[in-house]
């Protein structure tokens, strides 16, 4: 349903490009030690222990929010046991997410290019309908997400490789 709205009130806006950008935020972990460590090691820069992200700034964006964030991660990033399953290398059960940002992030966000057909949105959702769920780090995660989404709104292969080469200045 939300879903629905966002294409709706974002379709409306056909004819400008809109910018894509990749984000990058903490590793999500368990509340307590695990979420400090993981915390802390995000605020050291190592590129491998971060979550990426797409985010789409539509060219006319609704009065109510700037940006739409896409991302790819567990269904429950916080359980103690789907941290052990990743650990293990078993495929745990993923989810797409969808939200609004009220402005787009200062640090760790990067352009990089423009929607290479008008109607960004619908195509992003369209990429969410036929992505796998089942999340396997380093085989299906959020990286591929997020290189598989840039490639399909702006025609740009190896997204993240790129960023990282460039040390990913933002």
């Amino acid at each position: 349903m939300a879903s629905s709205l966002l294409t709706n009130s974002v379709t409306a806006t056909r004819g400008c490009r809109d910018e894509v950008y990749v984000g990058a935020v903490p590793l999500t972990a368990a509340k307590g030690p695990a979420q400090l460590l993981m915390s802390a090691v995000y605020s050291l820069n190592l590129w491998d222990l971060q979550h990426f992200m797409v985010i789409i700034k539509p060219s006319s964006p609704p009065p109510n929010f700037q940006a739409i964030v896409f991302d790819f991660q567990p269904k429950d990033p916080e359980n103690i046991y789907t941290a052990i399953e990743v650990l293990s290398g078993r495929a745990v059960s993923g989810t797409v997410l969808v939200r609004n940002l009220t402005k787009l992030p200062r640090k760790k966000c990067w352009f990089v290019g423009s929607s290479k057909l008008d109607n960004t949105v619908d195509l992003a959702m369209k990429f969410n309908e036929n992505w796998e769920t089942d999340l396997k780090v380093g085989l299906h995660d959020c990286r591929d997400y997020t290189n598989g989404l840039v490639e399909h709104l702006t025609g740009k292969k190896h997204v993240l490789e790129d960023l990282r080469s460039t040390g990913g200045a933002s």
